[in-house]
């Protein structure tokens, strides 16, 4: 059985989409798959909409902090999921690198803030099924 693969959720400030990224990632794969967020300029915390789309959710993030992007982080992922950064991630030979266009929450209510939510619970839902499927061992 081979290690089990890491992804890392990158934004701009880590307090918004990549913490739901995150949050959903742990919440739907369980043990199955590391999770890291990190933001290029990380903000003092996480979007106060964000937490509470969250909650609504079942996931609770309201223990988290941004954290900073370093090149440990990246060197130490096996997919990168950039979030609207642009350039600001380290490029690594042999790292998967995904950049999902999702609409950044900053500075939104909870009412802009759900459809946000749910794109990410999708588009994380698919990660999770392409590197890490629950039950790997289908036969047709």
């Amino acid at each position: 059985m081979s290690e089990k693969p890491s992804v890392l959720f990158v934004c701009v400030h880590n307090a918004g989409r990549s913490q739901m990224a995150a949050a959903w990632l742990a919440h739907l794969a369980g043990d199955r798959i590391e999770v890291r967020s990190a933001g290029s300029a990380p903000a003092d915390q996480v979007n106060p909409a964000a937490v509470e789309a969250m909650r609504e959710a079942g996931v609770d993030i309201a223990a988290e902090t941004p954290k900073a992007l370093t090149v440990d982080a990246v060197e130490a992922s096996d997919v990168c999921v950039t979030m609207g950064c642009g350039d600001a991630c380290p490029v690594f030979p042999g790292k998967r690198y995904l950049d999902w266009t999702v609409e950044d929450p900053v500075d939104r209510g909870i009412e802009a803030v759900r459809p946000i939510r749910d794109e990410i619970r999708k588009l994380v839902e698919n990660l999770i099924e392409e590197i890490a499927p629950a039950n790997p061992e289908r036969t047709a």
